[in-house]
């Protein structure tokens, strides 16, 4: 026993020795500093014999010094690219047998001496930037592997009633500690006035926090009730009352805050009683806040809104079992803090904290099913995403009950703390999410002026929870037992960048190239708008080229905002050669249709074979086209519906395009007359009704052909060209109708065929 601790006194005072001499050599960055600091960490990863808190000194400092070797990372950049930019211009070297000038060949010498130079310190200083990664690599996996074992040692089963008179007589020890703690600080006062002073106060305090729990819950449960029924599902009534919900936690944190003034600020209570006291307020605030999330979650009233679908007899046993749950969880809390101070025994934990498990878990397991109940969709009704999700949730609650009780009772007393407390910390966190997603649905509609249908729909909610979400998992990972240095490293590598072939790219990157790219998009959109609006309809240019200026001046925009961004960022596309080149490969196979459609629509914007507005046929389809975009073009029928066309079928195809350059097209209106009228006649009256017609031109006049004899009819044809073709029905029904009348009126018969049955 006594030589584990002398190793132990004498690795910690080594860890110590180097912390503070590396601190004060990181400004100066001290190279052989840092290799025996180095050295010393990589003895004590060999020898393993210091404690977890020693290990996590070292890894401190290591941090430090791996931080200081990034920033050196940038040592002589500029003079760096400098010396780089002087090189190429002396041009490449000379070919396999031959030979350059002198003079050139000593100056390029010359300056590769001085790029080497230059290059020294940033060598060096990645090197000892690896090495310290690799170290700090090599603790953390020896602290993840004894936090591992810790988790699967197992103790002695707390079923073993030998074991229980220990746990009786620990906490019967425990009690006297703080009584005998208490009796000695009130011995050591001199000023009986004062102590009994304190007492009074702490009387007081501890009224007004007995109060803030009992009365205070009631006071703005009845302010809910009141609120919440006056306008069930109206949008700021959820979100009112879920912040006035909220107070019941503020009401709880003020009692709190009294108990821990009370019972830790009066210096009554000695170093035990002070780690009670804290646990005992850590079991309150637990309870408090479980019984909010209760209320968020399965809500007394239907008007607030919740993802479980539950009967009201379902969510009060719901609520209650969930407030059950925080309070365990808030007990765990209690014996944890206590255990720390009293240095209880494992086998002695796992009686006392055994039946604090077997109730947490069979809580657990409640809450698991009341879950899955809230997330089965009604009998024929298909299971939505979020429905699947809540099931997933809850079966997987009720499995860490079950792992969790078998843990506790086999003696894995780490592993059941590690499974049951997390799994109720979680299911917590998600509740918070939860409401906290209604509350701003409830908030986005009130900005919106939305109603309760179209805040559902809306996007931005949703938006928000998975940004919540998101944000959360680094909480979620803490609680499942992730050490702070976990996520500070997960960070560290963020920061330095995600390596791509000789480059790295980090967030800055991405967020310059971002901003970057926002900004140049912005201004090509604002140009465009300033060009369609402003200046183009000033000219004496055309709809169809218009357009096809402001959409070739978005793709120039883009492309331009693109290449700035990528320049600022000082992202190296040679990086991406690999990437460009398969993505070539798969253009060349995969992707050729589209660039297909993506080049013809350059054509159309170039050339504009047809523009906006133009009346085309294409593919037997006859429209108005409305939009060119980049792939394809949309043409409206005549029967309101939209064609996607994709733009090689224009380009390549046979299209026709009835108002290109203007408006003016002719008509065909066929007409049959019998057999022995005047030919002449007929003729003369056509050619009066086409010419009275106010769309049909007279330059060029109309014209009138006889086009042969028929079976049962000699066919002549109206053939008139009209100043706007789009009248073109209006103008043919006219006609008809003034044919049929003159017809009539001059006796002329219009055959039809006879037919026999």
């Amino acid at each position: 026993m006594i030589r584990p601790l002398r190793q132990t006194l004498l690795w910690l005072g080594l860890v110590l020795f180097y912390s503070l001499s590396a601190a004060q050599a990181q400004d100066q960055l001290d190279y052989g500093q840092f290799d025996t600091f180095a050295n010393s960490v990589s003895s004590s990863l060999e020898n393993d014999q210091l404690p977890d808190y020693g290990f996590e000194t070292l890894r401190s400092v290591m941090v430090n010094w791996r931080d200081d070797f990034l920033d050196a990372r940038a040592i002589n950049i500029i003079q760096i690219d400098s010396l780089n930019a002087q090189i190429d211009s002396l041009g490449p070297l000379a070919a396999e047998g031959e030979t350059e000038p002198a003079a050139l060949a000593r100056r390029r010498e010359a300056l590769n001496e001085s790029l080497q130079e230059a290059l020294a310190p940033r060598i060096r200083a990645e090197e000892s930037f690896a090495r310290a990664n690799a170290l700090i690599s090599q603790i953390d996996a020896r602290l993840r592997a004894r936090q591992t074992d810790a988790l699967f040692e197992l103790s002695r089963t707390p079923l073993d009633p030998t074991l229980w008179p220990g746990a009786v007589t620990a906490l019967i020890d425990i009690n006297t500690k703080i009584r005998d703690e208490a009796v000695e600080n009130l011995q050591a006062s001199s000023a009986e006035t004062s102590i009994w002073q304190r007492v009074a106060i702490a009387v007081l305090l501890v009224i007004v926090a007995v109060l803030l729990v009992v009365w205070g819950p009631r006071v703005i449960e009845r302010q809910l009730t009141r609120i919440e029924t006056s306008a069930p599902g109206d949008n700021g009534r959820v979100l009112l009352g879920f912040l006035l919900s909220f107070g019941n936690v503020l009401v709880s944190v003020l009692a709190v805050s009294l108990l821990n003034l009370v019972l830790i600020s009066s210096g009554i209570l000695g170093e035990t009683g002070r780690a009670l006291a804290i646990g005992i307020n850590a079991a309150i605030l637990c309870y408090a806040v479980a019984r909010w999330l209760a209320g968020r979650l399965f809500p007394k009233r239907a008007s607030i809104p919740t993802i479980l679908v539950l009967s009201d007899a379902k969510r009060a046993r719901a609520r209650y079992v969930f407030s059950a749950m925080g309070t365990l969880a808030g007990l765990l809390m209690l014996v944890g803090f206590t255990e720390e101070v009293a240095g209880f025994d494992t086998d002695v934990v796992g009686v006392i904290t055994l039946p604090i498990f077997v109730v947490l878990a069979i809580v657990l397991f409640k809450v698991g099913g009341f879950i899955n109940q809230g997330g089965s969709p009604a009998e024929g009704a298909t299971p939505a995403f979020s429905d699947r999700v809540e099931r997933l949730m809850g079966r997987a609650l009720q499995l860490a009950a079950i792992i969790g009780l078998v843990s506790a009772v086999v003696g894995l007393q780490h592993l059941a703390r590690g499974v049951l407390l997390p799994s109720a910390f979680s299911i917590g966190l998600v509740a918070f999410l939860s409401g906290m997603h209604f509350a701003f649905q409830a908030f986005y509609a009130i900005v919106r002026r939305l109603n309760a249908e179209q805040s559902r729909q809306a996007l931005a909610p949703v938006l928000f929870s998975l940004f919540l979400t998101v944000v959360s998992i680094p909480v979620f990972a803490l609680i499942w037992g992730a050490r702070d240095s976990d996520l500070g490293e997960i960070w560290t590598g963020f920061k330095t960048g995600i390596p791509l072939g000789d480059s790295s790219i980090s967030p800055v990157d991405l967020l310059t190239f971002a901003a970057v790219f926002a900004a140049g998009f912005g201004l090509t959109r604002l140009l465009q708008g300033t060009l369609k609006s402003s200046v183009l309809p000033r000219t004496k240019m055309d709809v169809g080229g218009r357009n096809a200026i402001v959409s070739g001046l978005g793709y120039l925009g883009v492309t331009i905002a693109a290449l700035v961004a990528v320049t600022t960022a000082g992202i190296n596309l040679s990086s991406f050669a690999i990437i460009i080149g398969a993505l070539s490969v798969g253009i060349g196979f995969g992707l050729q249709n589209i660039v297909n459609n993506f080049v013809s629509g350059i054509i159309l914007l170039i050339e504009r074979p047809i523009g906006e507005g133009d009346w085309v046929e294409v593919n037997g389809q006859m429209g108005v086209v409305q939009a060119i975009s980049v792939r394809s073009t949309r043409i409206e029928t005549f029967d309101r519906t939209d064609v996607i066309v994709p733009n090689g079928d224009l380009i390549s195809g046979t299209v026709t395009n009835w108002t290109r350059g203007n408006s003016v097209g002719r008509i065909i209106v066929p007409v049959g007359v019998a057999y022995g009228t005047d030919t002449r006649k007929v003729e003369t009256i056509l050619r009066e009704i086409a010419e009275a017609h106010p769309i049909v031109t007279l330059n060029p006049a109309p014209k009138i052909t006889f086009k042969g004899f028929g079976a049962d009819s000699m066919d002549f044809e109206i053939r008139a060209i009209l100043s706007d073709i789009y009248f073109g029905l209006d103008v043919r029904s006219d006609i008809n109708h003034e044919i049929a009348r003159r017809f009539a009126e001059e006796d002329i018969e219009i055959p039809f065929a006879q037919r026999d049955v």
